[in-house]
This record gives structure tokens, sequence and C-alpha cells, in this order.
């Protein structure tokens, strides 16, 4: 990162002069975003951060870290919980879950800060136009339709979600659900949000609670009135060694970390997925803005 910034609120007598940080992301915008936070907030302590944002898919952006490879990333505690570390019950109270999953890394070389409010976990949504016909509400009610008329329930899901048991599988059995594999539909998450606005092609789609079309798109989201998705609030998740060496990073991320809500990630992901900014610069803006750091 070349970015002029210098401290703000934080970082002041730059605790990480001298440091060099690699920080890392998943290739979806909520988690870039997140990853330039890290780097721009190192940076101003001081840090010579590399970026390695925007790894495909979980699993790389996870073991750059636990191998050593990244320092630092934001991750999502639903997902360690069931993807990395093998569980297959979520833990109702999101601090009693991102505890166990902090418990279950000390293992593996990880490392967790404290977590934020933001939430991205799974939900399906529907249009506003569509729902006018069905009145969906909650996830029992998309179970209730798919018994009644099994053609009317379309589904459109991305890769990771249709195999993942914390997606549709897993989804399916809790909810006794049963939508007939020629109604579902595969495709990219960006592609999901305008086929369930703006075509008949997918009457549901897969979401994320986080994500700024939402809002923009005007689409309804169900509620998950069984309590299957985990909680996936994000929490600041680095190399051990990394944070043995430097443990200033826990008080530099602390405040940062607190005002991640996820009414602020849908706010800054719009920035992203609906408005075309790039995930960088929202990044750099918001820290401005909360007076995190300073330009240069």
């Amino acid at each position: 990162m070349v970015d002029e910034v210098t401290p703000g609120k934080l970082g002041q007598g730059e605790p990480l002069k001298g440091a060099s940080l690699t920080v890392t992301s998943k290739n979806f915008s909520e988690n870039i975003v997140l990853g330039q936070i890290l780097g721009l907030v190192f940076k101003a302590a001081g840090a010579e951060v590399l970026d390695r944002t925007n790894l495909p898919g979980s699993i790389s952006a996870r073991e750059a870290v636990a191998q050593g490879d990244a320092d630092a990333m934001y991750e999502y505690t639903g997902t360690a919980w069931i993807t990395y570390q093998g569980r297959t019950e979520p833990i109702d109270d999101p601090l009693k879950q991102w505890e166990a999953v902090r418990a279950g890394d000390v293992k593996n070389g990880v490392a967790w800060l404290p977590p934020s409010t933001l939430n991205n976990t799974y939900t399906l949504a529907i249009s506003k136009k569509n729902n006018a016909k069905y009145g969906l509400k909650t996830l029992s009610d998309v179970a209730e339709l798919a018994r009644k008329d099994p053609s009317a329930v379309t589904l459109c899901v991305e890769n990771e979600f249709a195999s993942r048991e914390d997606g549709l599988p897993g989804m399916e059995k809790a909810y006794g659900m049963k939508i007939p594999a020629g109604n579902i539909r595969k495709m990219d998450a960006g592609i999901i949000y305008t086929q369930v606005s703006k075509s008949d092609s997918c009457l549901l789609g897969e979401a994320f609670t986080t994500d700024g079309r939402i809002k923009a798109m005007d689409l309804d989201t169900l509620a998950d009135d069984r309590k299957f998705f985990p909680n996936y609030n994000a929490a600041p998740e680095l190399n051990a060694k990394t944070l043995a060496a430097h443990p200033a990073i826990a008080g530099l991320l602390a405040p940062v970390t607190k005002k991640l809500t996820t009414e602020v990630a849908q706010e800054l992901n719009a920035k992203v997925d609906v408005e075309g900014q790039d995930p960088h610069e929202v990044a750099k803006d918001w820290l401005l803005k909360e007076g995190f750091i300073k330009e240069g």
C-alpha cells in the first residue's frame, strides 16, 4: 500500500513502525473493504503493508493467515466454526460463538480479536414486486410454498452455497424443504441480485444480510425463523506469531471493529456494488470520516 496516511485517533506514536505486515481477504466486496481497512490502519501506525486481498474463496485467505503467508484478515465466526473447525451445530449467542472459535483455533496458530456486530449471514431474498403475490416473511413460508406449489420456488445460488453444509443442503434439511433440482440455478453471487430483482428466472436468491443491493434493488429478505444459519460476525483473525510480535495491533483494531455494524457494512458495500467505487477508496474514505486516520 502506497497511501500517505498518518495517525488520527489511532496509531499515535506509530506503534507498528518497522513492522512489515501482509493483509489478505476473500474475493467479495465486503471482505476486500475490510482487508483494506486493516491495511490502512496498519500503514497509519507506521507499518509497511503488502496488500494480498481478493484471494479466491474462503480457504485460500484463511490458509494464508494460518501458514504465516499473511498476517491478518477479517474473518467470520460462522465460517471458522463450520468450515474450518468442522462443527455442525452453530452457537446462538454471538459472543459465545466467537469465544468457541477463538479457543478452537489456538492449536492452529491463529489468534482472534474481539468481534464486530456486523453479521454477514445468509438469507433468501425476493423482489417486493413478486412478494406482493406470495407474502413470504420467513424461510418456513418458503418451505410451505415448496410443498404446496413446487414449481413456484425457483432459486438462484452460488456454487459454494449450493454445496456447503451451512448453505442450501443444511437449510433444506432444517426446514424440511425440498426444492426440485431443476429449479435451482447456479451463478456468480453478483448476478443473483439482478436476476431476483429483474427477471422471472429466480423467485428467490441467496443473499447476504449486509449486502448494499438489498435496499438498492428493493428486495425483501426472509427471516431465518428456525435459526439455522450461524452468526457470521466479522472479527480480526491474525497469525498468532504476528500478534505476539506486535501486541499493539489489538488496541489499534478494537475501536475500528466496534464501529463495524451490519448497517455500516450495507452502506460500504453499496458504494462498491451499487455505485461502482473502488474498495480501497471506500475503506479509506470511511476511516478518514471516522477520524481513525488522516491523509499524509
